[in-house]
């Protein structure tokens, strides 16, 4: 019994100390300290700033560690955790007293709206923080260096931030900080100056690092060899990096702990370690996107744990498959399919844990009835199948897979209708067809069937017709998108009144009629509506200013007919995006109705071609506005000073009648990235954007009256990546300061007053794509030290007065597309070392004193074989044309139907002007052409105005898509070659003024195409041909030739014409006395003030006086 009791009296004791445990434990919870009042007063001023803040616990007088998302200190009252994540909150800046928080260690703002660069100051105080979570914020600019201070960081997460960089210095200094940390996630922030030193800063840093990501940063080169002392890492995602490239290390292998390894989407070459695949721990393998990784599947252990295996777009084979049925974990599968047996087939249809399959064909000629064995794959719930040809057998197995939930379709051909099959899919969830080819048919009714279907996207198909009203029955639909896919008809009545419908976009399509009511808006659930580019016409019904959940709306380019006033906009308190533009709307402001609700949210205003004829004042009171388009309206007067104290990241005003600036030259823009003020009426000085932000920026001030620019200019816009001054009165020299511009890609100050020479650095420094100076006063030599690696794609000096060669360092610039230099006084040789730039597709050298042969070529070799337009015009050319040399113009043999793609350079300055189109000015069909949407198809050939000699080449009939050919002023002799005949698509044919004879060629009457030819003033004889268009040339295509004879002349064949005993002969009905005297007048002039001034005086007067004929006289005499 004693010891019983003995434990007995043990057990008291314990409970009895337990309970004071919890005695006490209850005093330290009831007597924790309370949050002092300096933290809850920086709370409530950080919840002030917070749009849309539902923090109703946050209330002042009472203790703040008992708010939401709060988590305070029990023994001194500050907040540790502030987690604010995924409240979808927005402010237009982060509020400097967060950073009175000065002990939290865990911070989450994920997931709200933050309109500003993320701060420079003001995280160096957070030296408690571990977990700091800034992803999808929208921050921009420099990651701040200030966050390299807080040395007990876990983990740092900052993607979904597309427009944060690191510089490279600044990244080796952030990161050298960083030994604690273990999760770093960086994903869509930028690293591209730190290029290819990415992988050993991290392994020179973060030696502990377990989970990376750093998807789409732009990181480049190979993984260096120290990264491998990255023992601990669990993820690697490098997914997206397309300048990634070397080969996959071998040491990935060797990661004992590896889970995840994503380095889909790169550039990846060489053999993929096979040994990766026999990692215990790896659930997640996706190399897919990288087409020179050869990947070998071998062997796969008994034991694994793989559920993602994503090998599409890669270069895979396989042997030994049969561990393939090791893979019982598999839920993922991507695969290219080219024709292979039915082994993989068979195996795959094993894998009882498969319910995603993700195929794509590399091989056309790879027989479809292979992919019908995937409907023994019942259990599947997700497929994938990308680039399929369905023409020679419908996928009517697709209505066998009836668990599926999701079906995806991209870039597939349907010349056969959908099958009905498709309809059996009644568990389908979301159904995606991307760039698939239905042949024009009818979008499939049976899409009615699939009623479970919460989302449904046709983007960029071939389809034709009405969209059929049976998807009024999908009343589970919550997005449909029909875009980009030639549909046409009216919009059903019943998409509008699907119950839980939120997003509807049919953009670009044919569609046409007028919008009919929502019913019930204040209940409806839209918030996305998208109609832009269709043929949309009447009034926007009252309804959709009634949509209270209405937070984007575009109605952009269609024809609608109303009148808006202001008002009923400012009452879609949800609304964030709004565009009316390119209608045949009205907007109009009434007055005294310009103070507008706290509570509006607009951030994308855009009113282009709206009939505004003054600035709407209203739009002073709009704080949250970012980007606003007023252009192409009718505004006058000043441009409001208050505009500048916006904060708008984009500002079009263009096509207006502005005058002036309120505040001139310097007007702060803190957040710009996109003005464009062209086409006003605006003078004085340039304007100075002043720019905080480290951000790129255009500006657009072309066709204005501005008269000067500040010396400094370039000090202001060091960040600028376009600028385009053309088309004003800009006099003086071009500012040195522009020098400084390192980030500048296209750069046009044509049409301007500049003077004196072209400063060196914009050529030599290699850094600009687009350079063009067109038609101002500039003399002197160019640059000679172009620097290897220069970048230039188009230069633009015409009509200027640049003297001297051309520099022989301009074959540096490898990506050369577009060189202009016509209209100078250049003294060279013809440069036939441009011959082997690759991308030279323009090269014009008219009117300068160029001279010599244009015979210096190599046999053999490559030489302009992408040039589509070369006018040598009006320069002192000579010899003969070799045969060889215009057979080596590829692109001009190219005989594809395709009318081509417009010449021009991508660069994304705002959402609606994304590219800047080339424009050349050309002699065509006789006259003054400006081309200002270059087709890579428009081919022509000008060597008109020089002394050329000997017969013109067979090989020109070679050049098949040749749209315009000027051999005119020349001294060509021999008989026109009939192989001309096969330029089936020569628009306009000019060989006048040469010493040609013969007949004209018969096959001439083939070429439909030619809408313009002279053949005048040469010595040709014989009938012109008689068919086709050859019938409705006039006399003047043939005049001046004594021996040539046809109804296009008045000279019947066989019969003795007027006496045309000289070249010169001038039609009969202008040969008076008055005519012949003035002729011998200018002939005395010319004499006496040599060939030049008289050919220009000739040219002057000679569409007044018809001498054509004594021109081409008077070049061949001098």
């Amino acid at each position: 019994m004693a010891p019983a009791k003995e434990r007995l009296h043990n057990l008291l004791a314990l409970l009895l100390f337990i309970g004071c445990l919890l005695t006490d434990a209850t005093a330290m919870f009831n007597t924790a300290a309370p949050c002092l009042p300096d933290q809850a007063s920086s709370l409530l001023q950080l919840k002030g700033s917070l749009i849309g803040a539902n923090l109703s616990s946050w209330q002042a007088g009472t203790d703040c560690c008992h708010w939401e998302h709060v988590t305070c200190d029990m023994a001194l009252g500050r907040v540790i955790s502030l987690n604010l994540g995924e409240l979808f909150l927005r402010s237009p800046r982060l509020d400097p007293a967060l950073f009175n928080l000065t002990s939290l260690r865990n911070l989450s703002l994920a997931f709200n709206y933050f309109d500003e660069v993320l701060p420079v100051f003001g995280f160096e105080r957070l030296t408690d923080i571990i977990h700091l979570n800034l992803s999808w914020t929208n921050f921009r600019g420099q990651i701040p260096i200030g966050i390299a201070c807080l040395k007990n960081l876990v983990t740092i997460d900052l993607s979904s931030n597309y427009d944060l960089y690191f510089e490279r210095r600044s990244f080796q200094t952030f990161m050298t900080n960083m030994s604690n940390l273990r999760e770093l996630y960086l994903d869509g922030a930028s690293l591209r100056s730190i290029g290819s030193a990415w992988s050993t800063v991290l392994a020179d840093s973060v030696p502990q690092l377990q989970i990376l990501s750093l998807s789409g940063c732009h990181i480049s080169g190979s993984i260096h060899p120290s990264f491998s002392r990255l023992r601990s890492l669990r993820v690697i995602n490098l997914g997206d990096n397309s300048k990634l490239t070397g080969k996959v290390p071998e040491y990935f292998s060797e990661l004992s702990s590896l889970r995840i390894l994503d380095i889909s989407g790169n550039h990846f070459e060489g053999h993929f370690p096979t040994k990766i695949f026999q990692l215990k721990k790896l659930r997640t393998l996706d190399l897919s996107g990288n087409p020179m990784l050869s990947v070998r599947l071998t062997y796969f252990p008994a034991v694994n744990n793989l559920e993602t295996l994503d090998l599409v777009g890669t270069n895979f084979s396989y042997d030994m498959l049969s561990s393939f049925a090791n893979l019982e974990s598999l839920k993922t599968l991507g695969l290219n399919t080219m024709g292979t047996d039915n082994e993989l087939p068979s195996l795959i249809s094993k894998l009882s844990s498969l319910d995603d399959l993700r195929l794509r064909l590399v091989r056309s000629d790879l027989d479809n009835r292979g992919l019908s064995w995937v409907s023994n794959l019942t259990q599947l719930t997700h497929l994938l199948l990308d680039g399929y040809d369905f023409s020679r057998l419908v996928p009517t197995w697709i209505g066998e897979l009836t668990r599926l939930e999701s079906l995806y379709m991209g870039d597939c051909n349907f010349p056969m209708p959908i099958p009905h099959q498709i309809g059996n899919l009644t568990k389908l969830a979301e159904l995606k067809f991307s760039s698939c080819d239905f042949a024009e048919q009818r979008m499939p009714s049976c899409i009615g069937n699939l009623t479970k279907l919460t989302s449904l996207k046709i983007y960029d198909c071939t389809f034709s017709g009405p969209i059929p009203s049976t998807i009024g029955k999908l009343i589970q639909l919550e997005a449909l998108e029909v875009s980009y896919s030639n549909i046409n008809g009216n919009i059903p009545k019943s998409l509008f009144a699907l119950p839980v419908l939120q997003r509807l976009l049919l953009t670009e399509n044919q569609l046409v009629g007028s919008l009919e009511d929502i019913p019930a808006p204040l209940l409806s659930p839209l918030f996305e509506i998208d109609l832009r580019g269709n043929q949309l016409t009447g009034p926007i019904p009252k309804s959709f200013f009634q949509l209270t959940n209405l937070d984007y709306l575009d109605l952009d380019s269609n024809k609608l007919s109303d009148t808006i006033e202001l008002g009923s906009i400012w009452r879609l308190k949800s609304l964030t995006h709004l565009n009316l533009g390119n209608n045949m709307i009205s907007v109009l402001e009434k007055e005294g109705n310009t103070i507008l609700p706290n509570s509006l949210k607009i951030q994308a205003l855009y009113l282009s071609s709206c009939n505004l004829t003054k600035f709407p004042a209203s739009l002073k009171y709009l704080d949250t506005i970012q980007g606003l388009d007023l252009s192409n309206n009718q505004i006058e007067g000043a441009i409001p000073s208050w505009l500048w104290e916006r904060r708008l990241v984009s500002l079009d005003l263009s096509y207006n009648r502005f005058t002036t600036l309120d505040r001139s030259p310097i007007v702060q823009m803190s957040y710009l990235i996109f003005l464009d003020i062209s086409f006003n009426r605006l003078q004085g000085s340039i304007p100075i954007p002043l720019i905080s932000s480290n951000q790129l920026f255009a500006l657009d001030y072309s066709n204005n009256n501005f008269s000067s620019i500040e010396p400094n200019f370039g000090k202001y816009v060091r960040n600028a990546i376009y600028i385009n001054l053309s088309k004003n009165k800009l006099n003086g020299h071009i500012p040195l300061s522009i020098c400084s511009l390192n980030n500048l890609q296209i750069m046009d100050l044509s049409y301007n007053c500049f003077s004196g020479p072209i400063p060196p650095c914009l050529m030599e420094r290699g850094n600009l794509s687009i350079f063009k100076l067109r038609e101002n006063k500039l003399y002197g030599v160019l640059p000679e030290n172009i620097r290897e690696g220069c970048k230039l794609q188009t230069m633009d000096l015409n009509g200027n007065r640049i003297e001297g060669a051309l520099p022989r360092s301009l074959a540096n610039c490898q990506d050369l597309e577009v060189l202009d230099v016509g209209n100078n006084l250049i003294v060279d040789s013809f440069p036939s070392w441009m011959g082997t730039l690759p991308n030279l597709r323009i090269l014009l050298l008219r009117s300068n004193q160029l001279y010599g042969t244009i015979r210096d070529f190599r046999s053999g070799h490559q030489h302009f074989t992408s040039l589509q337009i070369i006018d040598l015009s009006s320069n002192h050319f000579s010899g003969d044309l070799h045969l060889e040399w215009f057979d080596n113009l590829r692109a001009m043999r190219n005989n594809s139907n395709d009318e081509g793609q417009i010449l021009g350079h991508y660069i994304n300055i705002s959402p609606n002007k994304s590219i800047y189109q080339d424009n050349v000015i050309l002699t065509f069909k006789e006259a003054t052409l400006s081309v200002t949407r270059i087709l890579t198809a428009f081919k022509v050939i000008d060597f008109s105005n020089n002394s050329f000699e000997g017969s013109i080449p067979g090989s020109i009939g070679r050049l098949v898509s040749l749209r315009g050919l000027n051999m005119s002023h020349n001294n060509f002799t021999g008989q026109i070659p009939s192989q001309l005949g096969n330029l089936m698509r020569l628009e306009s044919m000019d060989l006048s003024c040469n010493y040609l004879s013969g007949e004209i060629p018969q096959e001439f009457t083939s070429l439909t195409s030619l809408s313009w030819l002279n053949l005048s003033h040469n010595n040709l004889s014989g009938r012109i041909p008689q068919g086709n268009q050859f019938l409705t040339f006039p006399n003047s295509s043939f005049e001046g030739n004594a021996d040539l004879c046809g109804i296009q002349l008045s000279k019947e064949c066989g019969t003795q014409g007027p006496d045309s005993t000289t070249r010169s002969t001038l039609a009969p009905e202008h040969n008076t006395l008055w005519q012949d005297r003035f002729d011998a007048i200018i002939l005395f002039i010319c004499v006496g003030l040599g060939f030049g001034m008289g050919f220009a005086l000739a040219i002057i007067f000679g569409p007044f006086y018809h001498i054509e004929g004594w021109l081409c006289n008077w070049k061949h005499m001098y």
